[in-house]
């Protein structure tokens, strides 16, 4: 599973950091390495609605608050 998070300017200061960091922390405590590959990306085109992430082909957005419910309902499977 591919899962590109934005670590563009408008995402950055909707809190990607944190969501990266926070996905990189559950992804590592809970899931295989090998099923989940993380990785950053620019604009998604998804700009003003939170922090973009895209699983696979399908786009989310995010905010720092939720990031665990979306890792427990998106890729933890």
């Amino acid at each position: 599973m591919k899962v590109m998070i934005c670590i563009g300017s408008s995402c950055h200061i909707r809190g990607s950091y944190d969501v990266v960091n926070k996905l990189k922390s559950l992804v590592d405590n809970n899931t295989s390495v090998e099923h989940v590959d993380l990785c950053g990306s620019f604009c998604m085109g998804e700009c003003g609605k939170g922090v973009c992430i895209k699983v696979d082909e399908k786009k989310y957005v995010v905010e720092k608050e939720n990031i665990e419910e979306f890792y427990l309902e998106h890729i933890k499977k």
